[in-house]
């Protein structure tokens, strides 16, 4: 045994004092360690198959439930499967194919019967019951807020309403106009397509959205609902595909993006908070903290429910100005900034595809979806998508700020509601921006619907 100028041992890592040196052509361990270091998506090839093997046999028992150890294996591995195909796609994957397919192949597969009824039922139930896309959002705002410099956050908050009133502007205007070129009329088009679009998603603007035209209009709201849920959905889909066409671009032009920072001139880049938080508190990330960020979030999403409640203000929305509150009053330590960082790229890597598998089963209709799917609307839905973005960057570059960021914030505009941000982001590799997107699908969804509610009882 030899030792270095310092008297450590230079003894390989497999091989021990007092031990024979491993042989590599041997399988266990060092090629069964191989083994798991080949990954689909996070989910080590053997733990992978054992998985499928065990959900086979456990459907087939009937023992498939809607319980967190049962819908985590499900939804891990059908979300990451899904994303892993799409990623393997020749130029498909350079636009966010993984996001897409893992929301809409699963939506497919549920429509067509492919996927077994208790598995459908039990990702439904888990879903809706549980209401783990807010816990998503939860971890995603505060993180990612915790994680920017204060004078950045606050200009980009004051600056990022700017690009997007303008967009939407253009976007209606273009969008009807288009509406009227292809004979579908003025009204039809922006009440009914253009509208829906940007009015924050099925939750927060299909459905008010629907209820107030049936007041106005004196039609059944199921109906109305039935025409404006289309083009929320395929637009969604326009801007993941928009969103991932921005990010090849701002590899392939640089200058055009912060990459995931709203705009120059200050240290937004969340990947550099831990180390920061470490060398002012002089003390290494540990559990205790990372779990008290997690809570943290929790609690200011729970703050943001009571607040629905008192003043009728959405709880993420409240969630999200009580986040910025507490970053700039400087109410949460350094440490525990970094601790919020980490719960993000936690629940960044781990949970955005089994969530977006879940979304397509429990909350995507593929009919729905393929009513949408006409030349006319489509010309109509792309185009308004399109000017949305397109705004967005003009203005955002005028503005100073990165355009490529501004554009996909201003396509969370016409994303269907939380679930549509986090799969815009997914495809645009930008999450850290799910504040600004939350504005935008939020707030710009509320306004929109209000203001057209407005409009067409004065009309009518």
């Amino acid at each position: 045994m030899q030792a270095n100028a310092l008297g450590a041992s230079t003894l390989p890592p497999t091989q021990t004092a007092g031990t024979r040196p491993a042989d590599p052509r041997k399988f266990w361990p060092l090629g069964w360690w191989r083994l798991m270091d080949w990954k689909i998506g996070i989910i080590p090839l053997p733990v992978y198959f054992i998985l499928a093997v065990l959900l086979v046999i456990l459907t087939q028992e009937g023992e498939i439930k809607a319980d967190a150890p049962t819908m985590i294996a499900v939804l891990v591995l059908g979300g990451f499967t899904c994303a892993e195909i799409g990623k393997r796609l020749p130029v498909l994957r350079s636009i966010g194919a993984g996001a897409i397919f893992a929301t809409f192949i699963p939506s497919a597969l549920a429509y067509y019967g492919l996927i077994p009824p208790q598995i459908q039922k039990s990702i439904t139930d888990f879903t809706k019951f549980t209401n783990f896309l807010y816990i998503y959002i939860a971890a995603i705002i505060v993180g990612s807020i915790l994680g920017m410099d204060r004078q950045v956050l606050i200009r980009g908050f004051l600056k990022i309403f700017v690009p997007l009133a303008a967009g939407s502007v253009a976007a209606a205007c273009v969008g009807t106009l288009v509406g009227v070129m292809l004979g579908l009329g003025a009204y039809h088009t922006f009440f009914f397509i253009v509208v829906p679009i940007m009015a924050g998603g099925v939750g927060e603007g299909a459905i008010p959205l629907s209820i107030g035209y049936a007041a106005i209009l004196g039609q059944p709201q199921g109906d109305l609902f039935a025409q404006v849920l289309p083009p929320v959905m395929l637009g969604s889909l326009t801007a993941i595909v928009f969103s991932g066409i921005l990010n090849y671009v701002g590899k392939r032009l640089p200058h055009l993006t912060g990459e995931g920072r709203l705009q120059p001139g200050g240290d937004d880049a969340l990947d550099m908070k831990g180390e920061t938080a470490k060398s002012e508190t002089g003390g290494a990330m540990d559990v205790a903290t990372i779990a008290g960020a997690g809570l943290t979030a929790v609690t200011l999403y729970l703050l943001g429910v009571m607040m629905h409640h008192v003043v009728g203000l959405p709880a993420p929305v409240a969630m999200l100005f009580l986040a910025v509150l507490a970053k700039l009053t400087q109410a949460v330590s350094p440490h525990l900034q970094a601790g919020g960082f980490v719960v993000y790229k936690f629940v960044q890597v781990g949970m955005t595809y089994p969530l977006l598998f879940a979304i397509g089963v429990a909350m995507t209709p593929w009919d729905k979806l393929m009513a949408a799917f006409t030349l006319v609307n489509l010309a109509v839905i792309v185009s308004t998508v399109f000017t949305l973005m397109a705004t967005g960057f003009m203005v955002g570059r005028w503005l100073a700020m990165y355009p490529i960021e501004t554009a996909i914030v201003n396509a969370c505009h016409s994303g269907q509601g939380g679930t549509g941000d986090v799969a815009i982001l997914t495809a645009a590799d930008r999450m850290q921006l799910m504040p600004f997107a939350q504005i935008a699908t939020r707030i710009g969804g509320a306004l929109t619907v209000t203001g057209v509610l407005i409009v067409l009882r004065w009309i009518v």
